[in-house]
């Protein structure tokens, strides 16, 4: 277990370095791959809301792993885990839209 949870948090790390990239940088930060960043109206603002997005999103997928780091809660621990990453995956996606929605240029 303490293998699995070094490299959960290797993988949360990296996660949080997406956010502290995204809150740092000078242009507008794209969050699908592919896709072209968006036009915005506020660059500094709309990139710190896609980085506190991204710190959220690694804290919650660190602490999906804690369960399973205790005996006593491992069966109930590998529920919570396997349901909540999609779960605040699906957070992350619609978080992204609200923030797009909010800063767009029309």
């Amino acid at each position: 277990m303490i293998a699995g949870f070094v490299i959960w948090s290797a993988v949360s790390l990296l996660l949080l370095g997406i956010g502290i990239w995204c809150w740092r940088s000078e242009k507008a930060v794209g969050f699908y791959t592919g896709v072209k960043p968006p036009e915005v109206t506020d660059v500094r603002a709309y990139n710190r809301s896609v980085g506190i997005l991204w710190f959220v999103y690694a804290l919650l997928f660190e602490l999906l792993y804690v369960p399973l780091l205790i005996p006593a809660l491992h069966d109930s621990g590998i529920l919570w885990f396997g349901l909540g990453t999609p779960v605040i995956t699906i957070g992350l996606l619609v978080g992204y839209h609200r923030i797009l929605q909010k800063y767009r240029k029309a």
